[in-house]
């Protein structure tokens, strides 16, 4: 059969031949691909302006599709987030005093002077988009795509932020000329790069499953939504004005009896409400509230930020305890628990089981797409391969119908005819068989198919069954012999003429023993390749490696001196055993066989680096802690993944899926950046209060990261927010405002990002237990098909076997116990089946009634433990819940005995 080379060499000299010859009595059919192919038709102008034709359009295009262009204004951006990144805010606007050495050094790249530079490549890129694409007006045009919108309006806002203003459009009162601070969505631009990453595959999986999953969930999002509103408003008519009483003290001052100060109340006939008790102090409703005023149910804004609060299980004790110190303990839990069970345990969860499916969704979509792709490549690739064979069978059949064409090379051609006929009967493809059944008519087209797939199967198994047989003893058994063999030939393979005389020599007695110790140690060889593999060995180094893991876990401060000598001789002993095992596995299974595994590979590094360590300490002094490396080793026992199937098929679907939480992390990490930098913008500098400095702040990008990983983990998100709310204004200042970038923050990393990998733990959890299931399945039937091979069970007495097994199985998981029948022994030793008493009891002990009866007793068991008294051992209620502890006693005794019997 021709290569793929030479059929497009025929094939481009057949084309050059028909371009000298328009037509010839062996000319072949010219493609209609060339003639048929349709007339592009010219698209819209650009900016009715620029036609598809138009120099500069066409030049503006080949710049945005050149690849060094794109990475440059991926580089641009990135300079622009390290510059973003690079101020540090301080109060009242001042600026970090680097900036003001930079310029006195008299360089352009720093922070203030930067930005003109980035604005102008940013407008260049967007100019050259619109005049290539179009603005708006026709189809595929710069603001048809969502990211191209997204860059417009971040260089229009950039480009709005340099514009000087009037004084009085700026709102100030000097003459000095002011600029617009937009600055704050600058921080965006860090989205483009997703332009580029869209296009990986698992990135895109991940990125369509929560674009996939917005409608659903919008709809939780409202449902969430109604909840907030519904408890906002019972909490507004029960809770409306409850935190603004405080103790103050004779001068007027909140005391300050905790850290913080607490709502409290003048009843004092109220169980659970907080009363003054400091002497001097009275209760006076004059107090902002807690958090500054912030949490409250004093309107209906307010009670849903806190209602909010509280569904993210942030804080919703102290709210509640609030409310406890205001109105009292006794109604205040039939709010709050219902708020958290419905909000938080139900409502907020919806999201994961919401992005569970769809990412189940968009993942069986890319596979059957997947395999719809393969399958279409492959109905393509036969079909331009029979398009070949046709064509040159037809060629062929030119050739040989031509009177130049000499005897010589018809024979040629139907000598390979004959060849290739035969390489299919020896198990070629299919299409080979088709091309050479057109020269064997008594060749059908089953009986070809079949002998071609029985010739290649029959091939298959003979070749794995070749490789079983032969192993790495034998093959280093034949090397050896052939080494050896060597030494007595010459270079033709004859034996040499002193032959006979080295062989009566001492020379030949040598070279024999040489040749016995080679022989003996390869089998020492082969006999420690055994023993290396099996598992006796195998866990025999586990149990080493645990003990050493407890050796260094055992170090702690202030041990005593014999421990410390303990350990360091533990150490050089564990060490030494450790570099014999590695020895005894490369002289075992050879350099090669032993560097192929990855775990080997670890083993060594870590062993040369801890002997290395040892010997460094005892020079030098000190050490780099690499002997703790040596309890990552424990990470062998993933090698028992080959004997458990589910642990196996679970590791499997986990490292699948490695590229899917790669890019997550990708994106989690933008998501991260994005916020850090906006609450830069927004809060930096801003943190600065008269009687502490918090530690979570935005005014450098490091503290700023931290601090928008801690929000995204839930951890004291509220304390944050109350801080920011205050710093900005606090709730007459307009800072309420800014609880938005908050609840954004809450909820888009939090409740979506976060909870996008436990969705991808739970799709490869089901994947896991899918393939389990499969393989048990075919473990099964097969070992069904062996029973059947051995021992055929008639059909009608198998279905009656399992027709009586499931009327059992009904009968012992019917409700409330059922009628079961009764054991066929004898009961305490005396009670025969058939004993009256014995039928009596067991008929009342198998009604409903009974069960049910018990049921109440337990019933009312709990309740009698719930209602003691713990406190006041002495109280009645105490000495009437203890007979009624005797009662329940003797009834659940009866109860036992009942059914033993």
């Amino acid at each position: 059969m021709l290569g793929i080379d030479q059929i497009a060499r025929l094939a481009a000299e057949e084309a050059r031949r028909e371009q000298k010859t328009e037509s010839g009595p062996f000319a072949v059919r010219k493609s209609t691909l060339a003639s048929n192919a349709p007339v592009k038709e010219k698209g819209p102008s650009s900016l009715f302006i620029f036609s598809e034709d138009n120099f500069i359009r066409r030049n503006a295009k080949a710049i945005i599709e050149w690849g060094p262009f794109e990475y440059f204004i991926l580089l641009t951006i990135i300079g622009n987030c390290v510059v973003l990144a690079m101020e540090q805010h301080l109060p009242k606007n001042d600026k970090k005093p680097l900036s003001e050495l930079l310029a006195s050094l008299d360089m352009f790249i720093f922070l203030e002077r930067t930005e003109p530079y980035f604005m102008g490549i940013f407008c260049l890129e967007c100019v050259l988009k619109i005049i290539a694409f179009g603005f708006i007006a026709h189809k595929g045009s710069y603001l048809r795509s969502g990211w191209n919108i997204m860059d417009f309006i971040v260089v229009v806002s950039g480009v709005v932020t340099m514009l000087p203003v009037s004084p009085a459009a700026a709102g100030g009162g000097s003459g000095q000329v002011e600029t617009v601070d937009l600055r704050t969505l600058r921080a965006v631009r860090v989205l483009r790069p997703l332009k580029l990453v869209s296009g990986i595959p698992s990135l895109q999986v991940v990125l369509k499953s929560i674009l996939c999953a917005m409608a659903p969930l919008l709809q939780i999002g409202l449902l969430v939504l109604f909840a907030i509103v519904i408890f906002a408003i019972i909490g507004l008519e029960f809770y409306s004005g409850a935190f603004h009483s405080a103790c103050y003290n004779d001068r007027g001052e909140i005391e300050n009896v905790s850290e913080k100060p607490s709502p409290c109340t003048n009843k004092t006939t109220t169980m659970g409400v907080y009363n003054c008790d400091v002497e001097g102090t009275t209760c006076l409703n004059k107090w902002i509230g807690p958090n500054y005023g912030i949490t409250s149910f004093d309107n209906i804004a307010f009670a849903m930020i806190t209602v909010f609060q509280c569904i993210t299980m942030e804080g919703w004790t102290t709210v509640m305890y609030y409310t406890n110190d205001s109105l009292g303990s006794t109604y205040n839990w039939a709010y709050f628990i219902p708020l958290i069970v419905l909000g938080s345990f139900f409502m907020l969860n919806l999201v994961l089981g919401v992005l569970s499916g769809e990412f189940a969704k968009e993942r069986e979509r890319v596979e059957n797409r997947r395999e719809f792709l393969k399958l279409r490549r492959q109905q393509q690739i036969e079909r331009e391969l029979n398009g070949y064979l046709e064509w040159i069978m037809a060629a062929e059949e030119v050739i040989l119908k031509e009177d130049r064409t000499t005897e010589e090379e018809k024979q040629a051609i139907l000598d390979g005819h004959r060849s290739q006929f035969m390489s299919c009967r020896e198990g070629s493809t299919v299409p080979d068989c088709r091309l050479h059944r057109a020269y064997d008519p008594s060749m059908s087209n089953t009986s070809s198919r079949y002998i071609c797939r029985r010739r290649a199967e029959t091939k298959k198994k003979m070749k794995d069954a070749s490789k079983q047989q032969s192993t790495e003893t034998e093959e280093d058994m034949e090397e050896e012999e052939e080494e050896l063999d060597e030494e007595y030939l010459d270079e033709g393979g004859e034996p040499g003429e002193d032959f006979e005389r080295r062989r009566r020599g001492c020379y030949y007695a040598l070279c024999k023993r040489i040749r016995r110790a080679r022989r003996a140690s390869l089998l020492f060889r082969v006999q420690m390749r055994v023993i290396v593999k099996t598992q006796i060995f195998y866990w025999s180094v586990i149990t080493l490696v645990f003990l050493n893991t407890a050796c260094v876990a055992s170090e702690h401060y202030g041990q005593p001196p014999w421990l410390t000598k303990f350990l360091q001789y533990a150490e050089y002993v564990f060490l030494g055993i450790f570099v014999m095992e590695v020895l005894l596995k490369l002289f075992a299974m050879g350099s090669r066989t032993y560097f192929a595994s990855k775990f080997n590979r670890f083993d060594c590094i870590v062993i040369v680096g801890s002997a290395f360590e040892v010997i460094w300490a005892e020079v030098k002094g000190g050490s780099f802690g690499i002997s703790v490396l040596r309890a990552l080793r424990l990470l062998r026992i993933f090698k028992l993944t080959s004997y458990w199937v589910s642990l196996r098929n679970l590791v499997r679907s986990l490292m699948n899926s490695m590229r899917s939480i790669i890019s997550l992390l990708f994106l989690l990490f933008l998501f991260i950046l994005i916020f850090a930098l906006l609450g830069m913008q927004l809060f930096g500098g801003k943190f600065n209060f008269p009687t502490m400095h918090p530690y979570t702040h935005f005014d450098t990008f490091p503290v700023a990261l931290i601090t928008v990983f801690q929000i995204l983990t839930g951890e004291d998100w509220n304390e944050v927010m109350y801080l920011a709310i205050e710093a900005q204004g606090g709730i007459y200042g307009g800072g309420m405002v800014y609880c938005i970038y908050f609840i954004v923050l809450v909820l888009f990393g939090n409740y979506t990002l976060l909870n996008v990998f436990l969705a991808i733990a739970v799709d490869n959890l089901a994947n896991a237990q899918e393939l389990t299931a499969a393989e048990e399945a075919d473990e099964k039937a097969n070992e069904m098909d062996d029973s059947e091979e051995e021992e055929p069970v008639p059909i009608l007495k198998n279905s009656i076997l399992i027709a009586a097994a499931d009327e059992e199985c009904e009968e012992e998981e019917s409700p409330f116990g059922g009628p079961r029948p009764m054991v066929p022994y004898t009961s305490m030793f005396f009670l025969s089946p058939s004993n009256p008493l014995r039928v009596m009891v067991h008929s009342i002990v198998c009604t409903k009634y009974f069960e049910m009866m018990v049921m109440g007793v337990i019933c009312l068991s709990s309740i009698s433990l719930a209602a003691e008294d713990p406190v006041d051992e002495e109280n009645p209620r105490n000495k009437v819940l203890q007979y009624m502890d005797y009662c329940f006693t003797g009834v659940f005794a009866c109860e036992m005995l009942l059914k033993v019997n």
